[in-house]
């Protein structure tokens, strides 16, 4: 057992003044000298290294540390190498999943370079404690069952010490980086086999360990015997067609479901599709018959494998139906979660019939017999311009199910991004009218007419419209996959604002006295920010305070993308979002107030931005008086304040007791949770006034049904947002009302306009 009386820490981050603390170093303290020096060390911590051949302290910045249960600690410590200690502590899961793990459970172990079956028999120190090392570190001993026996290289002793007893060369002891239990889903770290116990019922297939056999068969029942829980099977016929008939098994030797003995080895139906599968490639939304059924997944890699001369799709499954978590025979080809990943040929992979609202012939034939109704509508002048849905008119117009855009064949991505662009506002309509080249000017008219028109006169746009897009799009040539995969919504919107339409740019962007064109911007901070709950407007700022940048003028509409990198990984747990974004100080020229006494402001310090002194909104700007006193305290003598650029007229007038403010104003949020896009509108003035959009809530029928998407109103945001940044971090997010965890958990972007560049204002 590990002391309760020290408390551990693991090193993050390399401490400059440190040559021998490296990242991945495991520290200690007693949690008494920490209690009697918490005052007099607020942000330095004086630890001691685990390993350290000298009994001297270290004093290391608290920020540059994590703090480890003992357990985790231990673990660790038995890695050898700091970077290996990091390397794992980040990716955690093989942590959490090794605190599960107890004497009988059946695992895999990695020993060299192969997957060998066995069953954990000792877990526990193979040395004892010492001077310089009073956790020595956490191993798994493991006695290897079934083909694998033979291939270890002990029988239970360590250094002439016995563990546990086993035959010669039967026995590995390992770190928890190469162990992993047979079935990790049926694992806990509080109790592994009344968990694994929860999840067997009679008639599961399962997996044990009989002897030095790994039969298959079903359970008929779970009992308990002598405080033990006993599982009864009957078991398949073996290898020689012999028939086990109905043993009892320790629960611990069962494993939920049939493992294959390879785990490349799956029963896949390989019979060719009757489609021709050309047109599916990475990030398409496939199916795929297993033996058990149809599983879905999307494509994350293609290519061929050693030993297969046949094209092969690497899937990534939306159940645990696979084998492995994207590697194949120890070769790595993707990342995504164990048992997740599976590969087959890639004819055997059919389009997601889920997203199939009609075969290709009906589809095609709709879409001709829209484009009849659609020109006999604009002969009699039927449809014009349509303004944007009005704050009285959204719960008449927009409201409900089947209202907003109908998903299509994984077209979510569209759906949201043109809902919170059209749907409430004009500050874009401008793409809807100006003039195109004549190979462009379909899409426009697709945009205008059979979109963004009938979701503000109807409130409803039918599926294939979204697909009639994406088929002109892909036409056009800029994605040979846009009717097929899953995007983001700025390539979307880069396409056909930049390529198609070509809007000029909605950001201009100074920097260097130089002007940079965008369309959205990305936001990037660097590692040493101290944002823990950020507004948007603190986001913003930090962001063009770290790459140096300001706006040569003020957006008409504004795309940010949050810092988040791809689908999965969030800087931020929750993001606040601003309802108004303040952009006058972020502005290259124009007058400006000095932050303390309200002058004219004359200089800027960017060493000032971070100061804990000042607030951590807003850029730091000054008169110069003000800037005097405030650079002649110690700490900022070594600063160095820049001259801003000061408009001609204004320079020796006084300023107004009120510089007007250039504000943008929030009108959508995208947000994406598990590869799904929906959006989030603020259509009115009242905190209570948003509409949340779902292009896929629902689904009715299967191969030739259609998705459903809804409209409903989400006025819980509104009090969220009124919640004090202390309130609000302590919110669980699985406690939040309706969907409000979505708002402030999985922003992907916010469209912010100003109010005087929207066209029907």
């Amino acid at each position: 057992m590990t002391s309760t009386s020290d408390l551990y820490f693991i090193v993050t981050r390399k401490p400059e003044d440190r040559g021998l603390v490296n990242a991945g170093r495991i520290c200690y303290i007693s949690e008494s000298r920490h209690r009697s020096l918490k005052r007099s060390y607020p942000t330095k911590l004086p630890v001691f290294l685990m390993g350290s051949r000298t009994r001297l302290d270290y004093e290391i910045e608290l920020s540059y540390m994590e703090q480890l249960s003992a357990e985790d600690a231990e673990l660790l410590q038995a890695l050898s190498e700091d970077a290996d200690r990091m390397r794992w502590f980040i990716e955690g899961e093989a942590l959490r999943t090794a605190l599960g793990l107890a004497e009988g459970t059946a695992v895999t172990v990695e020993e060299g370079g192969d997957k060998l079956r066995g069953i954990v028999k000792y877990i526990g120190r193979l040395t004892d404690k010492s001077y310089s090392c009073p956790l020595p570190g956490t191993f798994f001993g493991i006695e290897l069952q079934g083909e694998d026996r033979g291939k270890g290289n002990t029988d239970g002793t360590f250094q002439s010490k016995t563990f546990f007893s086993c035959k010669k060369d039967c026995g590995i002891f390992a770190t928890f980086a190469r162990v992993r239990p047979v079935v990790p889903s049926s694992l806990t770290p509080s109790n592994p086999e009344h968990s694994q116990t929860d999840q067997l019922f009679s008639g599961d297939r399962v997996t044990c360990f009989i002897g030095d056999n790994i039969r298959h068969g079903m359970v008929l029942n779970v009992q308990e015997k002598d405080g033990k829980h006993i599982v009864r099977i009957s078991t398949d016929k073996d290898e020689n067609g012999k028939r086990g008939g109905e043993v009892d098994v320790p629960l611990h030797l069962v494993a939920k479901g049939e493992l294959p003995p390879e785990p490349e080895s799956m029963d896949v139906d390989t019979t060719p599709v009757e489609k021709d599968n050309g047109f599916l490639s990475l990030n398409s939304v496939v199916e795929v018959t297993l033996g058990k059924g149809t599983s879905y997944g999307i494509i994350r890699w293609i290519g061929t494998l050693p030993g297969c001369q046949e094209t092969m799709a690497g899937l990534e499954l939306d159940e645990e139906d696979g084998v492995s978590d994207g590697t194949f025979k120890r070769e790595r080809y993707f990342d995504c979660a164990p048992k997740k990943a599976l590969f087959v040929k890639l004819r055997s992979c059919r389009p997601d019939s889920r997203f199939q609202s009609a075969s290709a012939n009906s589809t095609e034939m709709m879409f001709k017999q829209e484009d009849l109704e659609r020109d006999a509508e604009h002969c009699t002048g039927i449809l014009g311009t349509v303004p944007p849905v009005s704050t009285e008119q959204v719960h008449q117009i927009l409201i409900g199910r089947m209202k907003g855009i109908q998903g299509h064949y994984n077209s979510c991505y569209m759906d949201a991004a043109l809902f919170s662009l059209f749907s409430c506002s004009s500050v874009l309509d401008a793409m809807l009218f100006k003039s195109t080249e004549p190979q462009d000017a379909p899409i426009q008219s697709t945009l205008l007419h059979d979109i963004v028109n009938p979701l503000r006169n109807k409130g409803f746009v039918e599926g294939r419209h979204i697909m009639k897009l994406r088929q002109q799009l892909q036409k056009h040539g800029y994605s040979h996959s846009f009717t097929t995969d899953e995007k983001d919504p700025e390539e979307f919107l880069t396409v056909i604002m930049h390529h198609i339409l070509a809007l000029d740019p909605l950001l201009k962007l100074s920097a260097g006295g130089k002007v940079q064109d965008s369309y959205c911007y990305q936001i990037f901070l660097d590692q040493n920010h101290s944002l823990v709950l950020p507004t948007v407007q603190q986001l913003l700022e930090h962001s063009f305070h770290t790459a140096g940048l300001k706006l040569a003028e003020v957006p008409s509409c504004l795309i940010l993308q949050m810092p988040r990198f791809g689908k999965k990984f969030k800087m931020f747990d929750k993001i606040i979002p601003s309802l108004e974004l303040d952009v006058t100080d972020l502005l290259s020229e124009g007058p400006q107030q000095c932050m303390l006494c309200g002058d004219l402001a004359q200089e800027e310090c960017t060493d000032c931005f971070k100061d804990p002194m000042f607030s951590q909104t807003g850029f730091k700007i000054f008169c110069k008086m003000c800037s005097s006193q405030v650079h002649s305290h110690p700490q900022r003598r070594s600063h160095k304040p820049a001259a801003l650029v000061i408009p001609k007229g204004y320079s020796g007038r006084s300023m107004p007791h009120t510089l007007i403010r250039d504000k943008l104003e929030l009108f959508a949020v995208l947000c994406i949770e598990t590869s799904h896009y929906v959006s989030f509108i603020k259509y009115g003035p009242k905190r209570e006034d948003w509409i949340f959009f779902d292009s896929m809530a629902d689904r009715q029928g299967e191969r030739d049904g259609f998705n459903i998407p809804e409209v409903h109103a989400c006025p819980e945001v509104g009090m969220y947002l009124e919640m004090s940044p202390a309130e609000l971090a302590n919110q669980a997010p699985r406690d939040m009302k309706g969907v409000a965890k979505r708002l402030f958990c999985d922003a992907y972007m916010y469209l912010y306009q100003s109010t005087s560049m929207c066209l029907y204002r």
